[in-house]
């Protein structure tokens, strides 16, 4: 077998790629010279390579090497490496094997096609696709690892250690949804708004059988009571003006899945006896259908309201209440773990300037003590918009508190300093700074003062200029 003369710039040339491909490659052969040549080759453009003899040899060095891309011989001392194939696709599948047949043997290389190889080349006859057949193959091995990679991330993202905390309130949610997460009941999570009720959701959903099933989010509060019935349960065509076809629902569409309805408490009564219906039998009936469809999905619920409450002045269903309450979750408002402050604001920080390519490390002491003792009545979704815009407006390596809002500013500067004409003269100021939107010559022109005379008292109070 002749083998092709490296050429430095394939890969560039060809591929538009800026370097030498990387990855490690496994050369199977028994023919010692030929093995040798190619893996020389190889090693020339960019490659590790590891070469094995046989089989046997082979397995070791795919456990402790883990290749990206096996070159094997078809007859080898100690087996066939079209069967090879099917072995090392069940145990690694991400590996792609390229097979060498003998010339003239190309049932060889269908078989090997059809137990999983990604191509194979006749010996003698196709020498100069090596490299361009390597090449493609290391490239989908590459674009298969990244998307694991990012599934990874996105599970990362959505998994119970992705919430951030370590106080006692949010530690004891985690811990009873972790408990509910494998199982098949209907969850009900209570808080305010802006606690990461969704967030549990999807958790919860990623921790269970159905993570490889849609995870499907709806906000009740979102919609009209009858947008709200098409949009959860789907609709034939012609059921009322503008359905020119049949739509799924969002309970369909989450079928062996999960379906999250967020702000359970706004679903208007008539509509709330399907929701039961669904939840009792699996079945719903389409707008302007006639025959029930059934489904097989979890329900998980949120609200920020009292339901027991909205029961008593009949503005929920109280069987379809009880038939929700199988297992409830509160999550804990911001104010009831104030412990917790410093690692999100941090947390935030730096997620924020990463986003942003900000050159930001942290936050000082002075502008996490106005966070601290802040009242986050929009809890933790407030803290991150605030964190946010302070990222923003930042000039230097840690967030100050010039750069928080007024009144998070003086919440603590007011109070001490009640009687203070300079900490109310600062809030006046700062005031009417955001009413110009920053614009400074406006500012002067409507406290009546000179320009220079703003700039002055910007210095003194230490507001971001």
């Amino acid at each position: 077998m002749t083998l092709p003369k490296p050429d430095r710039n394939f890969h560039a040339r060809n591929y538009h790629l800026c370097s030498w491909m990387t990855g490690k490659i496994l050369l199977i052969d028994d023919e010692e010279k030929l093995r040798s040549l190619l893996a020389r080759l190889l090693k020339l453009e960019g490659y590790a390579i590891t070469e094995a003899g046989n089989l046997k040899v082979a397995h070791k060095a795919i456990d402790t090497e883990e290749p990206d891309v096996v070159l094997c011989d078809v007859k080898l001392p100690d087996g066939n490496g079209v069967d090879f194939i099917t072995e090392i696709k069940k145990k690694h599948p991400l590996i792609e094997l390229i097979m060498l047949t003998a010339y003239g043997n190309i049932p060889d290389g269908i078989q090997a096609m059809k137990n999983g190889a990604f191509d194979y080349i006749t010996k003698g006859d196709d020498n100069n696709k090596v490299i361009p057949l390597l090449s493609k193959a290391m490239e989908k091995v590459q674009l298969q690892k990244r998307v694991l990679q990012l599934e990874s991330l996105v599970g990362r993202k959505y998994s119970f250690e992705s919430i951030v905390g370590s106080s006692q309130p949010i530690r004891s949610a985690i811990e009873l949804a972790k408990r509910v997460a494998p199982t098949e009941a209907t969850v009900l999570l209570l808080g305010e708004t802006g606690t990461g009720k969704e967030i549990f959701a999807q958790a919860i959903h990623n921790a269970s059988s159905k993570v490889a099933k849609p995870f499907i989010a709806l906000n009740c509060a979102a919609f009209s009571k009858e947008l709200l019935e098409s949009e959860l349960f789907g609709h034939k065509a012609g059921a009322f003006t503008g359905a020119v076809k049949d739509k799924k629902g969002l309970i369909e569409e989450a079928n062996g899945g999960t379906l999250f309805l967020d702000e359970i408490g706004e679903m208007p009564v008539d509509l709330q006896s399907k929701l039961l219906r669904v939840l009792e039998t699996g079945e719903f009936i389409k707008v302007g259908d006639t025959k029930s469809s059934k489904v097989s999905v979890r329900i998980i619920v949120a609200t920020n309201r009292n339901l027991l409450e909205e029961v008593k002045e009949s503005k929920f269903r109280e069987d379809l209440y009880y038939r929700l309450n199988v297992f409830t979750i509160d999550l804990p408002s911001l104010r009831e773990r104030k412990e917790d402050i410093a690692l999100l604001a941090d947390y935030y920080t730096k997620f924020f300037a990463a986003k942003t390519n900000r050159k930001i490390k942290g936050i000082t002491k002075e502008a996490l003590k106005l966070l601290e003792a802040h009242s986050w009545k929009g809890n933790i979704r407030e803290l991150k918009n605030i964190v946010e815009r302070a990222v923003i407006l930042e000039d230097s390596e840690y967030l100050t508190t010039s750069v928080l809002p007024f009144d998070i500013q003086n919440d603590t500067e007011i109070a001490a300093n009640s009687f203070d004409l300079s900490a109310m003269e600062k809030q006046h100021i700062q005031k009417v700074l955001a009413f110009s939107k920053g614009n400074k010559a406006e500012a002067a022109r409507l406290l009546n003062i000179g320009l220079t005379t703003l700039y002055r008292k910007l210095e003194e109070y230490g507001i971001a200029k």
